[in-house]
């Protein structure tokens, strides 16, 4: 993974995880920090970290249903203008309009169902792609590209 500021993208990740509930934290940790460090989103950062952990939980355990075997594909670009990610599972899919409002009365309850309501609560842009396997999220950050140029890598 490169970060950089000289016009384009400050970072840009690829990246492929284990689904492990317990590999979620550490992965976002470092990522967060890394957009922190190259000042992508400081308005919207928690935001991003939210969306972000639901949408890996929600690709872990309903996509891929904690199969060990199969893995969570991760792609995030952050501009100084935008954060973009991509989560990508290896299930089966879903038809996003079947599932519940978790809003109405008689969902108060229930244990599932807030991860795509948070997520397109907190973020600007979300969309299910692919039969529901691909979750696209998009953040503004209301910055204007910087000039400066820096380097660093996710450790």
């Amino acid at each position: 993974m490169t970060v950089h500021n000289q016009g384009g993208p400050c970072i840009e990740l690829e990246h492929s995880l284990p689904s492990e509930v317990a590999a979620i934290s550490s992965f976002v940790d470092k990522l967060m920090r890394l957009i922190r460090k190259c000042g992508c989103a400081d308005e919207g950062e928690s935001d991003i970290e939210i969306a972000l952990r639901e949408a890996r939980a929600n690709a872990i355990i309903h996509g891929n249903h904690e199969n060990p075997g199969k893995h969570v594909h991760v792609r995030c670009r952050g501009e100084p203008s935008e954060i973009s990610i991509a989560v990508k599972d290896e299930g089966r899919g879903f038809d996003v309009d079947t599932i519940a409002d978790p809003t109405a009365p008689e969902n108060h309850g229930s244990i599932h169902g807030r991860g795509i309501y948070l997520m397109k609560a907190l973020m600007d842009d979300v969309r299910f792609e692919e039969g529901g396997v691909v979750v696209r999220m998009r953040k503004n950050t209301g910055k204007l590209p910087a000039n400066d140029s820096q380097q660093t890598a996710l450790e």
